[in-house]
């Protein structure tokens, strides 16, 4: 298990954006991260990306009552 580096957590949401106390405790350290600019390197998902997420979770036709009983 990774610690959580809070006094540079707390310099960049208190002192770099300047985010009020309850504001920065109320975030998560990913909010916090997507917050300063980090993993927007992401590219976006491609049509070919969302066929291979379609092929491997397909999804499940869901049962109707008839089915059910």
């Amino acid at each position: 298990m990774r610690r959580i580096a809070w006094p540079g957590l707390m310099q960049l949401g208190l002192v770099q954006l300047r985010l009020a106390p309850e504001v920065f405790w109320g975030l998560t350290p990913a909010e916090l991260m997507l917050m300063a600019g980090y993993g927007l390197e992401r590219a976006a998902l491609t049509r070919a990306g969302l066929a291979d997420l379609a092929a491997r979770f397909p999804d499940r036709p869901s049962r109707s009552r008839a089915d059910a009983e």
